[in-house]
């Protein structure tokens, strides 16, 4: 049996098309009797209404003309009972019904409005809102009528008709009704006013925060954190719980005595969220599919410390994996939390989410930036006009706010994860050090391995060699014979194996993983490639486009600089006699695991807790460019750089590191003057160099734009001036005047 579109279906499309070319001329049409200023009087808030209405009459019709081709291709399908047929001339007779009152509402209105602008009269509320309820089969949820929510009627007909267009919406419970679309657009989005009666007339980012009664009291469990995340079972959220639960004794034992020398210090509660956007969306399906199959995972260790900390810290923590979709669907209400960790893919997508409203609260987020974000990128229109444009940066936030995994840019703040010990150092008996004569190289994927072969070979000569590189089901091995592969092994049997090894192989990539620091937690010795010339942007594909112009000398530059031998060595891969000499000298040393003490639950614990206090600021009225006035200005160690050298260099020199919240204090003439600089000429320029002394013409350069203060960055013509301070012993990212 066929099944033929009816006439009348026909009739409608057509009786739908002149309505709406009669509301384009009603939209278009002012009657020429109308005075100028009677032309003028006529509101915003009616033009706007008159789209709104335009808008759902075309959302209308894509309905209909989805269950026409559904109708179509149903023509020329096979065979059907007489019940389908049934049910869909009964699905559509009901479109049909609810096309017509529609039409023939819309068409009263414009009948109504054409009577009153024939007579001259001002406009009038009209009998036939378009607020009225629309209902159908079954439905008894009307749309509200509320002046703080003029879109709700819209965004209801959007629904309608696009509400199967990204699997999240279904997620949240949304099934095409009318009821479903409210609860949605009132509890999920902001389109829509609360149910239950409650009238939300004030814009939300007008509205006082809430009162902050609760302390942040140390915790001595996790439980808080588990049940923020208890209703997601993703890959991703998994791996995120299965680390926490493994160091929770070392997180509660941290806080413990946090809570004892912290006695005096007692921090309001804070509501965060915790969103890591990489899991959103299509890109989010992507990076859940690779959890399994070795990586990267670095990304999400940094998630579950962060979680852990702040949760121990006594905060108020949301976590939020994502929704399965193409990230249609915001996070959930954004306005109520005081503190929002996020990446660049969930700051894209929450601002999507929040529309207006983002722009009040930027000073809210907080970005986890494996790799940095310096000033000159972080400017949209100084990156546009200098040439440091790229598909990241640009969002024109306080470059403090972006938080790195290790702290290579001080222009950031270092945010760090936990490095995990299998083992406590002082719960080792004396003889436990020992290690056998094994290398584990360092890469999960075939691709790493690539023209590595004659490298991992130098090492074999010496060790066995052992890997945990991600097999297929089905596929060959592409290492070498003599690899010892144990395939993508859980967490744990990857650490009993570091634990039995001498040595951790670095192959080149991944950058600046925490693997390597972990190797090195548990007793092992890091051999990593140097690279010369260093990487970065300019030659190198994985650095190109990332917002920095930083120099890479090895696979692990902080594993280089703030450890060093005996615990880390870097070789030139290529040279035989550096490796083979490394190698020997390797297993003639004993080493005892190490950990910086910033990368320990206690570090990270009293970092963060540093910066909620002290980066945190007045969230109703604040001003990015403000200028952060911590660390003290007594911290401050000012140096005169040489040419062509950043803030970076400067600093560390001395061994001291560069503190961009302090660049104020060096912004004004008096300071060339205490150095005894003369100018001829004192500018203020928009440069992401400045303050700077110029030589030739003695030249004298301060700084116009305060999110432009900036550590890196050097010029063979500049002399920059350098606000430096000193750290404390293990933790770079706090003085001893921070705390």
């Amino acid at each position: 049996m066929r099944v033929a579109l009816r006439p009348r279906s026909g009739c409608l499309v057509l009786c739908l098309c002149l309505s709406v070319f009669t509301l384009l001329l009603q939209s278009l049409w002012v009657p020429i009797e109308m005075t100028k200023d009677e032309s003028v009087g006529r509101s915003t808030e009616e033009q706007s209404q008159r789209g709104l209405d335009f808008r759902r009459l075309a959302l209308r019709l894509e309905v209909l003309n989805t269950q026409v081709q559904r109708l179509s291709r149903e023509r020329h399908a096979n065979q059907l009972t007489g019940d389908q047929v049934n049910l869909l001339l009964q699905s559509f007779r009901q479109d049909q019904r609810g096309l017509v009152q529609l039409v023939e509402r819309e068409l009263k209105r414009v009948s109504q409005r054409l009577d009153q602008l024939s007579r001259h009269h001002h406009h009038q509320p009209h009998t036939s809102s378009p607020h009225r309820p629309h209902t159908g089969p079954n439905e008894k949820c009307e749309v509200p009528i509320d002046p703080a929510y003029p879109v709700c009627a819209e965004k209801v007909e959007f629904l309608r008709a696009r509400w199967q267009s990204d699997p999240c919406y279904a997620f949240y419970g949304v099934n095409g009704t009318t009821c479903s679309i409210l609860t949605y657009l009132s509890q999920i989005e902001d389109f829509c006013p609360p149910h239950h009666g409650r009238n939300h007339s004030r814009l939300p980012w007008h509205e006082k925060p809430h009162s902050y009664n609760e302390k942040a009291n140390i915790r001595t469990t996790l439980s808080h954190f588990y049940e923020a995340i208890n209703n997601n079972s993703s890959p991703a959220i998994r791996f995120i719980r299965s680390r926490v639960e493994r160091m929770s004794v070392w997180w509660i034992q941290a806080g413990l005595k946090m809570r004892q020398s912290n006695k005096k210090t007692v921090l309001t509660q804070m509501k965060v969220l915790v969103y890591p956007g990489a899991l959103a969306g299509s890109a989010g399906q992507r990076f859940e599919a690779m959890v399994e199959k070795g990586g990267p995972l670095g990304e999400l260790v940094q998630w579950a410390d962060l979680s852990a900390c702040l949760t121990i810290l006594g905060h108020n923590l949301t976590v939020i994996g994502a929704a399965p979709g193409r990230g249609s669907c915001p996070v959930q209400r954004p306005l109520t939390f005081d503190l929002i960790y996020t990446d660049y893919h969930g700051l894209v997508h929450l601002q999507g989410a929040m529309g207006l409203a983002f722009q009040h609260y930027k000073c809210r987020f907080r970005i986890l930036d494996s790799f940095g974000t310096e000033p000159a990128f972080n400017l949209e229109s100084y990156a546009h006009s200098r040439g440091y444009t790229t598909q990241w940066g640009s969002w024109g936030l306080q470059p403090l706010q972006y938080m790195t995994m290790f702290p290579h840019t001080p222009d950031n703040s270092f945010l760090g994860f936990v490095s995990e010990e299998a083992v406590r150092e002082e719960e080792l008996e004396p003889d436990t050090h020992g290690k056998d004569r094994i290398a584990v190289i360092y890469g999960k994927q075939d691709y790493m391995w690539q023209g590595k072969t004659e490298y991992v070979n130098m090492i074999h000569e010496e060790l066995e060699t052992h890997a945990t590189v991600y097999q297929p089901p089905g596929h060959g091995s592409n290492l070498p014979s003599f690899i010892t592969n144990h395939g993508l092994l859980t967490q744990d049997r990857f650490l009993q194996l570091l634990r039995r090894a001498k040595v951790f192989v670095g192959l080149g990539f991944p950058y600046e993983g925490p693997a390597p620091i972990e190797a090195i937690a548990l007793g092992c010795v890091l051999l990593q490639p140097r690279f010369d010339p260093p990487h970065s942007s300019d030659n190198n594909d994985f650095y190109k486009g990332k917002p920095t112009t930083r120099q890479i000398s090895s696979q692990h530059p902080y594993a280089e600089q703030f450890i060093g031998k005996p615990h880390v060595w870097t070789v030139d891969m290529n040279n035989r006699t550096d490796v083979q000499g490394a190698v020997k000298a390797i297993l003639r040393t004993q080493v005892k695991p190490f950990t910086p003490r910033e990368l320990t639950c206690e570090g990270m614990l009293e970092r963060v807790q540093a910066y909620i206090r002290h980066q945190w600021a007045d969230l109703t009225g604040i001003d990015l460019k403000t200028v952060p006035t911590w660390p003290p200005e007594s911290a401050l160690r000012l140096h005169l750089g040489p040419l062509g050298q950043s803030c970076v260099s400067v600093c560390r020199r001395s061994s001291l590191v560069c503190e961009p919240a302090l660049f104020h204090h060096l912004n004004s003439p008096a300071t060339f003057t205490r150095l005894g600089l003369s100018c001829s000429s004192m500018v203020e320029e928009v440069n992401h160099l400045f303050p700077a002394y110029s030589p030739w013409g003695r030249h004298c350069g301060l700084q116009q734009e305060p999110l432009l203060f900036s550590c890196a960055g050097s010029d063979p013509s500049q002399r920059r001036l350098c606000p430096c301070r000193a750290n404390l012993p293990g933790q770079v990212a706090l003085c001893p005047e921070c705390l």
